[in-house]
């Protein structure tokens, strides 16, 4: 965790560095594990070593994905981690994941007594705030192609890594239209 925390901010003083490393532990999630459920109380946040995560909400019975992430991001309940409340969202493992985590505690100490923690926590504001932009955008794309696209163009590399389903679900399309979508493509290229 101590190495994200100086990739965010290369002048981290090293005594934060060293508690970040003293006050992070390593964790392991398998493929279809959550990390947390929806109602849970999310105390932790990870960053992502390796692997592939989603969150999803379900609706009548209908898993619809909200968000991916995957090697080198932050990963935790947005809502539920920063208001200490239960949590709208099942966090779900696509993968086997390797993860370094923190408690909250831990993470406000950070904020409180390591000033520069502050430029991290703005810049990881910001990146999720990007990152919510992005979803805001496909979700106002009008047709299922563009959003297909747009995915592409942005998140390519996940593509032939990650289920179609999962896929499908982020863009608000069933598997059925994102085949047709992908084959219709590809034919015509």
């Amino acid at each position: 965790m101590a190495d994200f925390v100086q990739f965010m901010h290369p002048k981290a003083s090293k005594e934060l560095l060293n508690y970040i490393n003293a006050h992070s532990f390593p964790c392991n999630i398998a493929k279809g594990q959550f990390l947390v459920a929806a109602g849970e109380v999310c105390r932790h946040v990870f960053f992502i070593q390796k692997g592939a995560m989603r969150a999803y909400i379900q609706e009548k019975k209908k898993d619809i994905t909200t968000w991916i992430t995957t090697e080198g991001e932050m990963i935790t309940s947005i809502r539920g981690f920063d208001l200490q409340q239960p949590s709208l969202e099942n966090i779900q493992a696509i993968e086997d994941c390797q993860l370094v985590g923190a408690h909250y505690d831990n993470l406000q100490y950070c904020y409180d007594n390591f000033l520069e923690m502050n430029i991290v926590g703005r810049k990881l504001l910001e990146a999720y705030y990007r990152s919510a932009e992005e979803r805001a955008f496909i979700a106002r794309l009008s047709t299922a192609t563009g959003r297909y696209q747009h995915f592409v163009a942005t998140k390519g590399h996940l593509i032939n890594r990650l289920p179609l389903k999962y896929i499908a679900s982020y863009l608000g399309m069933t598997i059925e239209t994102l085949s047709r979508i992908r084959s219709s493509l590809s034919s015509s290229q």
